[in-house]
């Protein structure tokens, strides 16, 4: 399972087998539930996670109760509340276990020490940082601007391999739509192809 992690960081920088024995260090490995909260809004994000297996999502729920989807994080992504491990302040969305899953985490403080003992690391978690940045702020320009068939069409294209396994308030959720809304969209997409 360590080699998902390295592949994942060989896609931006390139390691050393002592430098992953020197990561492989300050990994944990843990196994969650479904159903589990791992973060939640007043906690202070001090880990990051990467899903090894499983299924977890970060979102946020209005004033009337309504949950926001932000992402799914599937095998080979990483999710933290950004905001809160960035800035070591309370954390403002939810991330739970979706579908049991396998975890490695990292502390933020064993993140710095691993920045003095393997430098490329910091280029690693910007490029991580900067790749987030992006397709948040593509995630708002979808809002303005693309159908919600169309966000549906993307969503499908970005997470192919849980399309079918999720329940689709989920996916509503996520493309920003109601579930009856998008059962009725979603019938009509499926008649086109």
């Amino acid at each position: 399972m360590k080699n998902l992690l390295f592949q994942n960081i060989a896609k931006h920088v390139q390691l050393t087998s002592q430098e992953e024995a020197i990561i492989e260090q300050y990994c944990t490995q843990e196994s969650y539930k479904a159903k589990t909260v791992l973060i939640k809004p007043g906690d202070e994000a001090h880990f990051t996670y990467f899903v090894l297996k499983g299924i977890l999502r970060s979102y946020t729920v209005d004033d009337n109760g309504n949950a926001h989807i932000l992402s799914f994080a599937v095998p080979g992504w990483w999710v933290t509340d950004m905001y809160s491990f960035l800035t070591q302040k309370k954390a403002i969305m939810y991330i739970d276990v979706m579908e049991d899953c396998d975890v490695f985490i990292l502390h933020k403080s064993d993140i710095e020490i691993l920045y003095e003992k393997v430098p490329k690391l910091e280029r690693f978690f910007r490029i991580l940082t900067e790749n987030n940045l992006i397709a948040n702020q593509q995630r708002v320009l979808d809002k303005m601007a693309l159908t919600a068939e169309e966000r549906y069409e993307k969503f499908s294209k970005k997470y192919p391999d849980i399309i079918n396994c999720l329940p689709q308030k989920y996916i509503a959720s996520y493309i920003g739509v109601t579930p009856e809304f998008f059962s009725k969209m979603k019938s009509k997409f499926l008649r086109k192809k």
